[in-house]
């Protein structure tokens, strides 16, 4: 399930992701098992990436994205065109100590 994010936190999401460069292209291949993997390890090496999406059809670019989304349990924070920034928290180091 994706991760939803209140207005606050995708503002500062979206400062913090206003010098990154995109990570991940996107090709005309479409959503591959290649193409979620290498999402999932970007996320899970920067927490917040940028993902550049090819193609023509503004839906198709958005479909996309929400299904990456989906596949990796993260976050849309914002889109520019063809440019998506994705995020998903790093997982704690081990269980909790009380």
């Amino acid at each position: 399930m994706p991760l939803v994010l209140t207005p606050r936190e995708r503002a500062r999401l979206k400062a913090r992701a206003h010098a990154l460069e995109s990570v991940v292209h996107a090709g005309q291949a479409g959503l591959t098992a290649a193409l979620v993997a290498e999402v999932d390890r970007a996320l899970t090496a920067h927490e917040l990436i940028k993902v550049k999406i090819g193609g023509e059809d503004r839906k198709a670019r958005a479909a996309l994205a929400d299904a990456l989304c989906v596949r990796t349990d993260a976050a849309r924070v914002q889109q520019v065109g063809k440019v998506f920034v994705l995020w998903r928290p790093t997982p704690e180091d081990g269980p909790a100590q009380s």
